[in-house]
């Protein structure tokens, strides 16, 4: 994979497809340029994913049914806008609640209550 981060690869590994799920679903419709914009706008410059490691995620989701592609011509061009589908948008709150019970427990971990 190539995601650039200040983050090691290992931290991250398991939100790759949470990430793409949560933006494409603040969007509705995007493109895969698009999509690495928005992600290193929104980590601040933390996460940057590149094309390349992008689209086999993208392929994968859309083989899962959580994305659906839709080809468009731009001119010469054809552009692949990918869209987040019902059964996405139900793995993605599953991720996301998995994400934040796991986030509770590594703070509970790193900083215990006292007795």
């Amino acid at each position: 994979m190539h995601w650039y981060t200040m983050y090691s690869t290992q931290l991250l590994k398991g939100t790759f497809q949470t990430i793409i799920l949560q933006v494409l679903h603040q969007h509705k419709r995007m493109y895969g340029y698009e999509i690495t914009q928005k992600v290193k706008v929104l980590s601040d410059n933390e996460i940057v994913v590149t094309e390349g490691s992008l689209y086999p995620i993208l392929h994968k989701m859309e083989e899962m049914g959580w994305v659906t592609a839709e080809r468009v011509s731009i001119g010469n061009r054809t552009r692949r806008y990918y869209s987040i589908t019902q059964s996405g948008s139900s793995s993605l709150k599953l991720k996301v609640d998995e994400f934040e019970r796991f986030a509770r427990t590594m703070k509970n971990i790193f900083y215990p209550k006292p007795a």
